[in-house]
């Protein structure tokens, strides 16, 4: 990748999105780590800048428009160009649906789905404008498969999926492509919680018997970014061991 380009990582303060941050550092791209926790978003940029690229962090709540319409100013102001959005910002608030009140599904739908919807459309008009760009979806393996207690989440990542597919043919005559990754169960500081007998029995059903790590959704994103994928688009990259084929 060039070191001229900028990406933007939603939720790029912790987790997935800060493996993604780094890697994309690491490959010489400026990057802005763009979080709700705004400690860990500059916390990451350092991390980042200390890679060699100008990184800079930007507190946003994804759910809000003018929080949005912020970060993409910050954005634009510090280097005058969008190149890569990485939608990655989620949450979860599981539980049966039976039991399940309003707030928990709303707040999984504002956030993991209309929170792509709206980093999407604010860095869509200078993308379009610079004739360039690449959008990657976080979705998840959930939204293919389903998994009880995660309606709420499940319905957020296959409506992140159908997004995808659906502005990637929007946009594709001007040069910008939009794919999605759909993780299985990466080791992260929400399965580390994971009691360990629920651990094995994941595990078990994962045919390379392992959780992924952070960089293995990172090297998909990579992918997608760069060049060596332009000519994919609309298209969803499962990394999830085998988890779901």
């Amino acid at each position: 990748m060039s070191e001229e380009r900028v990406a933007i990582v939603t939720g790029g303060g912790q987790g997935i999105g800060k493996g993604i941050l780094l890697s994309l550092a690491s490959a010489g791209v400026n990057v802005i780590a763009a979080d709700i926790n705004q400690e860990a978003a500059a916390e990451a940029s350092r991390e980042a800048e200390s890679l060699g690229v100008k990184a800079i962090s930007c507190e946003v709540n994804v759910v809000e428009a003018d929080s949005v319409e912020k970060m993409v100013s910050v954005t634009m102001d510090a280097f005058g160009r969008i190149d890569h959005l990485v939608n990655n910002a989620g949450i979860t608030r599981d539980g049966l649906l039976m039991k399940m009140d309003d707030a928990a599904w709303k707040a999984v739908i504002d956030v993991n789905l209309n929170g792509t919807y709206l980093c999407s459309r604010m860095v869509i008009r200078p993308m379009i404008k610079q004739r360039y760009g690449r959008i990657v979806n976080i979705s998840s393996v959930v939204g293919a498969m389903g998994n009880v207690g995660q309606t709420n989440y499940a319905a957020s990542k296959a409506g992140v999926v159908g997004f995808t597919k659906a502005l990637a043919r929007e946009v594709a005559q001007r040069n910008i492509t939009v794919n999605a990754v759909a993780p299985g169960f990466i080791q992260t500081a929400m399965t580390d919680a994971i009691p360990e007998k629920a651990r094995e029995q994941l595990i078990n059903q994962i045919p390379m018997q392992r959780l992924g790590t952070p960089e293995d959704v990172a090297s998909a994103v990579d992918f997608l970014l760069s060049d060596a994928a332009s000519y994919i688009t609309g298209q969803v990259l499962a990394v999830n061991g085998g988890m779901y084929m």
